[in-house]
């Protein structure tokens, strides 16, 4: 168990990384004001719209990712290993 939990907390930190590394860049007006979660820039280039599109999938990437080895993953086993127990006391 202790596994998965690395492996989410994993995803969940360098999604979550990634993602104030771009925000920093991208969506900081200024040192005193608004920081990490002002509008995206228009006009800023191919290159930048690719990297504030990815800004968005890593977010939710890291939740879906720690979500799915901390509770998917957990509760998909325990489910097989009851089945397979049941079949066992059935036969």
């Amino acid at each position: 168990m202790s596994d998965e939990f690395m492996k989410g907390f994993g995803i969940l930190t360098s999604a979550g990384l990634f993602w104030f590394i771009v925000a920093a860049w991208f969506n900081t007006e200024s040192f005193g004001g608004t920081q990490l979660v002002a509008p995206n820039p228009d006009d800023v280039g191919l290159y930048a719209d690719i990297l504030i599109g990815i800004k968005d999938v890593a977010v939710w990437f890291g939740i879906l990712g720690a979500l799915t080895f901390w509770f998917v993953i957990p509760a998909v086993r325990e489910g097989r290993r009851a089945y397979e127990e049941r079949q066992r006391s059935a036969d």
